[in-house]
């Protein structure tokens, strides 16, 4: 073995040396760490966390706060569509979005393109033009209601404050664009996300609160 190589592993035995002579001296600087130390850096881990928790909760309320009566939009599904021609086969895709502002108008799009990005905002622009206003009182129905469209139904009941929205995927988006927030809701029938959805809208629409029935019987 020649001198040099000698002399490098001499050198790399010498700093692996120093490295575990540096952790050994970290590790008993750890353990002579007294106990009041100790508790202030767990005092001041506990109080940014619970800062941290907190300023994040406002965040939220004030995406929410801003949510509310600006339009949004939810995709339900995207089917593809082929078409067969003298040339071969077209394929194109077909989007279902849900559009609304939780605070009483909800809209149900449709959209076809060649690509899937466009379809959903044809779909968009769909649901923009034919909204439908739904009567909600305090954050949930006015009354139990069933909804039918072709082979699908759903039964929507009214329930109380702080309930919540008990329903499946395409069921709550419809009801959290239109506002409501305690509801229970359960599928019959057919569950094609667009038969199901067109079935929400349908009961929605024929919702009445005790205002307008008494309106109505005047």
């Amino acid at each position: 073995m020649s001198n040099e190589k000698i002399e490098e592993i001499t050198e790399e035995i010498i700093a692996a040396e120093a490295e575990k002579k540096d952790g050994l001296v970290s590790a008993d600087a750890v353990l002579k760490t007294s106990g009041k130390e100790i508790r202030d850096s767990a005092k001041e881990t506990t109080k940014s966390a619970i800062y941290k928790n907190a300023k994040a909760k406002q965040d939220r309320a004030k995406r929410e706060e801003v949510a509310v009566g600006e339009i949004q939009s939810k995709l339900i599904c995207v089917n593809r569509i082929t078409k067969v021609v003298k040339g071969g086969r077209t394929l194109r895709f077909n989007a279902v979005v849900i559009v609304g502002d939780k605070s009483g108008r909800v809209a149900v799009g449709n959209g076809k393109a060649r690509e899937v990005s466009e379809a959903i905002k044809k779909a968009e622009q769909d649901g923009r033009k034919n909204f439908q206003t739904v009567a909600i009182v305090k954050n949930t129905l006015p009354h139990a209601i069933i909804g039918k469209f072709g082979t699908s139904q759903v039964k929507m009941l009214p329930a109380a404050e702080g309930h919540g929205i008990i329903a499946g995927g395409p069921v709550r988006a419809v009801l959290e664009l239109a506002g409501y927030k305690d509801v229970t809701a359960k599928c019959y029938g057919s569950t094609n996300p667009t038969n199901v959805v067109k079935a929400v809208i349908d009961g929605l629409t024929q919702l009445r609160t005790r205002e307008q029935v008494a309106a109505l019987r005047h």
